[in-house]
């Protein structure tokens, strides 16, 4: 009898978690290595964060909270979206989570029963489809093309809705592209989903703070209220405060789901870390300086890195409206031997590769569910970026 359940079997590791492990790995045996595989902003949490940390464990802010967060914080959170997007929440439609992968998991765990479908368009975030097949459902994979900015359209998302449909579930901007809808992009979106009245839509919006070139992000709601009633708004402090090990994420929605996530998070782990709580109040209501000034040094890296990756023999790389990743295509690397000798046969090849030869850890497309392309995070110190793409232009050059 095997140990692990069938749900469990079905699923793999994080792959972008893996490659870090990996990379992490290399640097501690000594090895040269820029990893620029992970997800994480090289930025310290702010120093008023941090402070508002200390004082909370200061007064004893460390006892259990409600299962779906402080009230101080579910109120912050709806000033937030209201703030920041234009959208009203109640702090009773508001739970916090132990961040935002925990939000889509008991979401998906939540209302999700064997066989119902999830439309997710891909490339897409490593852990999406692992979540929705935990969950007992199928995620329903709809690629969307370089040639359309890696974005969804329209006439792609209605094909792909049946009866068995229960969720559209959208990253904006996205992770791996960096690809970024406006409301314009959104409006032919909204009314497919309005001719659908049994699918709900899971909007992703924890990059919608780092954009760049005057792109402004929307959102779901926003754009269409009237999808308010079947739209979960998620969101998180990990990437625009540089707090990703603090563990807090969030989401706006209708109460009745907002309740249905809270009894499950309440037979799991409960609620979020009360200091990290304490802490995210400060990030959202706390002065707002810092992102933006981080938001301009990732413009300034995003810049560096297409450029530089334009350079590569065999890459073409297009420019990302925001979060902070790259995803070039390698196809004329493909068929190809490296300096080493390693046959370059796909795209996981190609990162094995050069993390081997040149000592830069990217995440391969296969990882994203969209083969051909590779991950390059830039949230790496400015000059470590400009190694890392010198080395990729070395590697390149090299292939024969």
């Amino acid at each position: 009898m095997s140990l692990t359940s069938e749900r469990l079997d079905r699923i793999q590791p994080s792959l972008t978690i893996a490659i870090s492990t990996v990379a992490r790995r290399m640097i501690a045996e000594g090895k040269n290595v820029i990893s620029l595989s992970q997800g994480e902003p090289d930025f310290d949490t702010p120093r008023n964060i941090k402070d508002a940390a200390i004082r909370a464990i200061e007064e004893g802010q460390t006892k259990y909270t409600d299962v779906a967060g402080t009230p101080a914080l579910r109120k912050a959170v709806a000033e937030k979206f209201k703030r920041d997007s234009g959208i009203e929440y109640k702090p009773e439609e508001i739970i916090i989570a132990t961040g935002a992968k925990q939000v889509l998991f008991n979401a998906m765990v939540g209302t999700l029963n064997a066989g119902d479908e999830v439309i997710i368009p891909s490339p897409c975030w490593v852990s999406y489809p692992d979540i929705v097949t935990l969950a007992d459902g199928k995620p329903v994979l709809v690629p969307c093309s370089q040639n359309n900015g890696f974005k969804m359209r329209p006439e792609d998302l209605e094909a792909a809705i049946t009866p068995k449909t229960r969720w559209f579930m959208l990253n904006n901007p996205c992770n791996p592209t960096g690809a970024g809808y406006s409301a314009e992009d959104l409006r032919p979106i909204c009314d497919v989903l309005l001719r659908h009245p049994h699918v709900w839509v899971l909007t992703d919006d924890i990059y919608d703070s780092l954009v760049y070139g005057g792109f402004k992000p929307a959102t779901i709601v926003a754009v269409e209220p009237t999808l308010r009633d079947r739209t979960l708004t998620v969101h998180g402090v990990s990437k625009a405060y540089a707090m990703t090990g603090w563990r807090i994420g969030f989401a706006g929605g209708p109460v009745q789901l907002i309740k249905a996530m809270d009894k499950l998070q309440s037979q799991s782990t409960s609620n979020p870390n009360s200091i990290a709580q304490a802490a995210a109040v400060e990030a959202l209501t706390g002065p707002q300086q810092t992102v933006e000034d981080m938001r301009k040094v990732f413009e300034e890296r995003r810049d560096l890195v297409v450029s530089m990756l334009n350079q590569a023999p065999g890459m073409h790389c297009t420019t990302p409206e925001g979060a902070f990743y790259v995803y070039p295509s390698i196809q004329g690397c493909l068929g190809k031997t490296s300096k080493g000798g390693k046959l370059i046969k796909d795209d996981e090849a190609f990162a094995l590769a050069l993390l081997d030869e040149e000592g830069v850890a990217t995440v391969h497309g296969a990882a994203f569910c969209y083969p051909g392309y590779i991950r390059i995070s830039y949230a790496n110190a400015t000059e470590e970026l400009r190694e890392a793409m010198t080395r990729i232009q070395r590697f390149c050059q090299g292939l024969h």
